[in-house]
């Protein structure tokens, strides 16, 4: 008990602000080598071993709400009893856990919301996903989608799939915070308006169809006829 406390207290300090808690390397370092979670710059909210545990792998710019929280197993729901006493060597009855562990990977810029709930089923969260506040997320979830519900069911995509084209394409995910800032300084309507973009760029290469079949470049053989002589 006092070791989880001096733990909980030493993470308190390596956090102290959100800005230090989305950068610092000597927290991330310490939450893999000590609990087994690997947790991606710029993300937060994730570093709590009691709600994130062991072999969870945490991508970058993710958004995790105080209350989230991610399972790596279940209890024996085909042992006799459920209770721990039967799968945990903790409880000092079973030499080993007899139960088998998960990891879940969730992707870059991922937000789980409030009382969020992502059981040991799901292994993996797509990129750009929203897990919305109070889901039970029971099975993996796609890139870019909305669930929510108990069970967690996708809402919709958060974006087209030639938005979703684009913004893979950029891997903007893997700039640090001043390549970010330069984006958004350079491209703030891709930053803000990423799916707008996208649409004024298909309604561009329409309109250019159509004045190509509006106006069609004729081409003239050359035979050759201006090399002869009279």
């Amino acid at each position: 008990m006092l070791g989880e406390l001096v733990e909980r207290i030493r993470i308190r300090w390596l956090k102290r602000t959100t800005a230090r808690e989305m950068e610092s390397e000597r927290l991330r370092r310490r939450f893999r080598e000590r609990h087994g979670v690997e947790v991606g710059l710029y993300s937060y909210g994730c570093f709590d071993p009691r709600r994130i545990p062991a072999g969870t792998v945490i991508g970058r710019y993710c958004s995790f709400a105080p209350t989230a929280q991610i399972f790596n197993a279940d209890h024996g729901l085909g042992f006799l009893s459920l209770h721990p006493y039967l799968y945990n060597p903790a409880c000092g009855l079973v030499e080993r856990e007899t139960i088998s562990r998960r990891s879940c990977r969730v992707g870059d810029d991922v937000w789980v919301g409030h009382n969020a709930t992502i059981l040991a089923s799901a292994r993996r969260i797509g990129r750009g996903a929203v897990i919305a506040a109070g889901a039970v997320v029971t099975r993996d979830v796609e890139p870019y989608a909305i669930v929510a519900g108990v069970p967690a069911t996708t809402r919709r995509l958060r974006f087209d799939r030639a938005t979703i084209e684009r913004i893979e394409a950029s891997r903007w995910w893997e700039l640090d915070r001043d390549g970010l800032r330069a984006l958004i300084r350079d491209d703030p309507d891709f930053v803000y308006r990423p799916a707008a973009v996208a649409d004024t760029m298909r309604e561009d290469a329409a309109n250019a169809a159509l004045i190509n079949r509006m106006n069609p470049v004729r081409e003239v053989a050359d035979d050759g006829a201006g090399d002869r002589g009279a």
